[in-house]
């Protein structure tokens, strides 16, 4: 059964799973969106969404939390911090939206998708 189980595994163990995320976000922090499977998109979301809302609260101990989260990864917290966290500063959540694509991948057929920042600054 699976009562009270929030999250997909996805067919992994935990630490490749939190990997996966953590790959999955600093990546869309750098770039500003990613193509990935619709799955991995609307797992990523509710992760994203958080290191989104720790940004905004601009103190050291949020910037050592996103540091932690985001594996050291400091050039994507500063990102977030200085550049995307500003641009959704008036939004209370929904910082991200998923687009379905109509191509499938071709090894195994899964659905792809675009999940996207609603602001982002390298948006034209």
């Amino acid at each position: 059964m699976r009562h009270r189980v929030k999250t997909k595994s996805f067919h992994r163990p935990k630490e490749q799973r939190e990997a996966l995320f953590v790959n999955l976000a600093i990546a869309l922090i750098e770039h500003g969106k990613i193509e990935t499977t619709v799955q991995k998109a609307k797992a990523l979301r509710p992760f994203v969404e958080k290191l989104v809302t720790l940004a905004k609260k601009e103190t050291v101990a949020a910037r050592r939390l996103l540091n932690a989260r985001l594996r050291n990864n400091t050039k994507a917290a500063t990102k977030l911090f200085k550049e995307i966290a500003p641009l959704l500063k008036e939004r209370n959540g929904g910082y991200t939206r998923i687009y379905k694509l109509d191509k499938r991948r071709r090894g195994d057929d899964a659905q792809m998708a675009i999940i996207e920042f609603v602001e982002h600054p390298d948006k034209e």
